[in-house]
């Protein structure tokens, strides 16, 4: 068992979104995809930790970008 991490490409904004239905208050956005997942990486023990959540023992990334392909 490990907890789900979806990270995905908001182009009008143009950052990266984590969100994770696993890790209760998990939701961070940053510019770079290498960066937001070393920020989950921290930010995830300490959310579980506040909300006494079982710890397991990996995350997975689920990564999406959908763009627009224009001729």
């Amino acid at each position: 068992m490990e907890y789900e991490v979806h990270f995905t490409w908001d182009s009008e904004a143009s950052v990266w979104i984590a969100e994770s239905k696993d890790i209760p208050g998990l939701v961070l956005e940053g510019g770079s995809l290498d960066a937001l997942m070393e920020r989950v990486r921290y930010a995830a023990p300490e959310l579980l930790d506040l909300n006494s959540a079982k710890k397991l023992p990996s995350i997975l990334f689920k990564v999406e970008r959908r763009e627009k392909v224009f001729a």
